[in-house]
């Protein structure tokens, strides 16, 4: 057990050095980038084109349907990737996948794979872990979590995969070392929140009945959308829809929209310079609330 996918992606960066290349989808979880500038592998960020010198940037957008092209990271060593992503919505299917881990074997790469919203996954095209991928084991780290799986945001908790199959170059497993790093920097996750844990592993009929709430929430956010003629990508196999006001800047209708329908969402840029003409909406919240967002939103963009 460990407190959270998030906070694991971000321990590991020890794992890997300060020398080691990254690469990361673009837009993605701050997490990933932050952590290796903690890590002291990224230089200077650009302040043109606000990427981080060291970081190998994974454009993913409508032109490539939100996959990217994995090819720009062919000189990397470590692989992050997020599926369902965050905060696009994007899901891979298991050729995408298969594609990936191919890459990954052939170059003698390590992905570490969030799959934080995996349970959130209906297409039974799209694997909700990277080990339904054969050959994964040899390339692959896993991680998840129940913050989102079952409300656990701020309580932290969840788990890490490391296969043995997983090693370094010299044929030393990779897991020995992560466990030594593990062992050295965290003293395991509270007691509480592991009780809450098994409470939900359980329960899980409850926790599915959840997830398909928040999924008839995200439902309602895309009916909503195309009711005011708006594009947007995911909301399908992820609580999250990515919504695009193409030439705008995202803040500015971040601010919009709390200013006129007073709805919070999140600015796309935030998660990386291919967000830029996005905003994120989540589904996460009580449906009374969902309700009046989208009315609101309808009654402001609806024209």
């Amino acid at each position: 057990m460990s407190d959270g996918s998030k906070c694991d992606l971000g321990r590991i960066q020890f794992l890997f050095g300060s020398k080691a290349k990254l690469a990361v989808q673009d837009p993605a979880y701050p997490v990933y980038i932050d952590s290796s500038v903690i890590a002291g592998r990224t230089g200077q960020c650009n302040e043109t084109t606000k990427q981080y010198e060291g970081i190998t940037y994974m454009p993913c957008g409508p032109e490539n349907g939100y996959w990217p092209d994995i090819s720009v990271a062919k000189d990397c060593d470590v692989i992050m990737f997020c599926n369902p992503n965050n905060p696009t919505g994007a899901c891979a299917t298991r050729a995408q996948l298969t594609e990936l881990v191919n890459f990954a074997r052939a170059n003698g790469q390590i992905i570490c794979f969030d799959s934080a919203y995996s349970a959130f996954i209906t297409d039974p095209d799209c694997p909700k872990s990277i080990y339904e991928i054969d050959g994964a084991k040899e390339c692959c780290m896993e991680s998840t979590s129940f913050s989102k799986l079952a409300g656990f945001t701020g309580i932290r908790l969840g788990w890490m995969t490391c296969p043995a199959e997983l090693k370094w170059p010299c044929g030393t497993p990779v897991k020995q070392d992560l466990g030594r790093i593990m062992s050295t920097i965290f003293n395991g996750a509270a007691s509480p929140a592991q009780a809450g844990g098994l409470a939900v592993l359980a329960n899980m009929g409850v926790v599915e009945d959840i997830v398909k709430y928040y999924m008839e929430n995200a439902k309602m956010v895309r009916e909503t959308l195309d009711e005011c003629g708006i594009k947007y990508f995911g909301g399908i196999n992820a609580p999250y829809t990515f919504v695009q006001f193409p030439g705008r800047d995202s803040w500015d209708v971040f601010d919009e929209i709390l200013t006129k329908c007073q709805v919070v969402t999140t600015p796309g840029v935030g998660f990386g310079p291919s967000g830029q003409g996005f905003v994120r909406i989540s589904a996460f919240g009580q449906r009374d609330n969902v309700v009046e967002a989208c009315r609101r939103l309808k009654a402001h963009f609806k024209k």
